[in-house]
């Protein structure tokens, strides 16, 4: 029997979009008016800020993708902050046969979403840890923050 070698060029291969492993990379609460705050009425004011970042490992076809979102959450009536939450939450992903000028939309828009939902369970398991109520951030469309960026670089670069 003869072996045959695998004569498929890489264009031909399918491609691999594979999430490796998840991981919490910094994990803040900070709760700086307690007990009293606890006491106090009002609604809650809520400012969040969401960045990603990723980078490709020395490892061949292996991503990391880290989102940063940090969640100040205030009495809207006292300006009171009840509690702050930052999070580094990070994924590696196996991304092999995708082609480059694709590389950047997966890399910001689908492991990203693949990422967002756990990333968002830590967080309302903070504040529950943290003697609040759940704190449940909305659903993040990554395609239009994807989309404006391109745009707002876009933008930039023929400003120039």
């Amino acid at each position: 029997m003869s072996e045959k070698k695998d004569e498929t060029p890489q264009a031909a291969q399918p491609p691999v979009f594979r999430l490796q492993k998840m991981y919490v990379k910094d994990l803040s609460f900070e709760n700086p008016n307690a007990p009293d705050i606890y006491l106090e009425k009002g609604e809650p004011k809520v400012d969040v800020n969401l960045a990603l970042k990723h980078k490709k490992l020395e490892s061949e076809d292996h991503y990391e993708v880290t989102m940063s979102i940090t969640a100040k959450v205030s009495n809207s009536k006292t300006e009171r902050t009840l509690f702050i939450i930052e999070v580094e939450h990070a994924a590696v992903f196996l991304l092999k046969n995708i082609p480059a000028e694709h590389l950047p939309a997966v890399l910001s828009v689908e492991c990203a979403a693949l990422l967002f939902p756990y990333t968002r369970q830590i967080i309302s398991q903070t504040s529950v840890d943290g003697g609040f109520i759940p704190f449940i951030m909305e659903p993040v469309n990554f395609l239009a923050l994807y989309e404006n960026s391109k745009k707002q670089q876009a933008a930039g670069q023929t400003a120039q």
